[in-house]
């Protein structure tokens, strides 16, 4: 009989988070603060960037991984950047634990800490899929208030990779993009790749991407009810400025992200959303 996957509670760095394991090996760990996930190991591989910077003192934003941006993306409205989620502990519930896969989720409700920055009341889902070579992330957001619900923001995901001047990022070509450091609208070129810093947002692709790094691979999906792709690197002169940053750490990482930046969603009273990330080790 196979071996069930298994659940443990673990410190990773002072932080109390949780991992899920499976009888092969992948393992994923999620931190408490800020459902942030911090580590995804697949196929004998870390596939996640976290940087040896970070600050984990349970207040402050941890750099890397997969931070959850909500209900704001980046600095486009009055809240903290990149709302204020990521930096407030979430509620852990009881895993599902099969053999070949795990479960988990994690909720943030509106509170006092919440209510000083959005007068609105909701709950906040992040579930969790591990699978052999496979993770899913998935952010549902439900409307509890009587009004309806705006936000934006993203699955800030950090990519490990080995170079990313040799990295490349397939299935953008022809897409909407923004360069956010030019501040140019042009049209997304088939093949990606990256010298200097990097800060473009895309029409999301429903085929979804590939990115490239070496010998290794790695698929990246979306749902479309995440309307925009993130694709970020600070390059060496921006990296150095980042006090949570070695100063080569943008050597070894690249952002794509599902995201939500011009138009907020919107969900109606009592309704929900949900978008998930999917990724895939080929």
């Amino acid at each position: 009989m196979t071996a069930p996957a298994s659940c443990r509670d673990v410190q990773f760095a002072g932080l109390p988070a949780t991992e899920l394991a499976l009888p092969g090996g992948d393992r994923v760990v999620v931190a408490h603060h800020g459902a942030h996930v911090l580590s995804w190991v697949a196929g004998g591989r870390e596939r996640l960037y976290l940087s040896p910077k970070s600050i984990m003192d349970g207040q402050a934003a941890i750099r890397g991984g997969i931070p959850v941006c909500f209900p704001q993306f980046n600095m486009r409205g009055d809240l903290p950047k990149h709302g204020f989620a990521r930096n407030l502990t979430w509620a852990v519930h009881e895993p599902k634990l099969d053999a070949g896969q795990a479960h988990m989720a994690l909720s943030l409700h509106d509170s006092a800490a919440t209510r000083q920055w959005w007068d609105q009341a909701f709950e906040a889902r992040l579930l969790i899929e591990l699978t052999p070579g496979a993770l899913q992330i998935e952010l549902a957001v439900r409307n509890t208030d009587t009004t309806p619900l705006e936000f934006t923001g993203a699955l800030h995901s950090y990519f490990a990779v080995s170079d990313v001047a040799q990295a490349r990022l397939l299935g953008l070509g022809g897409r909407a993009e923004w360069d956010a450091v030019t501040d140019r609208h042009g049209t997304a070129a088939p093949d990606l790749c990256f010298a200097g810093e990097f800060d473009r947002v895309y029409s999301a692709a429903p085929q979804g991407y590939e990115l490239l790094d070496g010998s290794h691979s790695l698929s990246i999906e979306q749902d479309m009810d995440w309307a925009h792709t993130v694709v970020w690197n600070p390059g060496a002169d921006k990296c150095a400025s980042l006090k949570d940053m070695p100063a080569d750490g943008w050597q070894y990482m690249l952002c794509v992200e599902a995201a939500q930046v011009y138009e907020p969603i919107v969900v109606p009273p009592g309704d929900f959303w949900q978008g998930a990330q999917r990724l895939r080790v080929n």
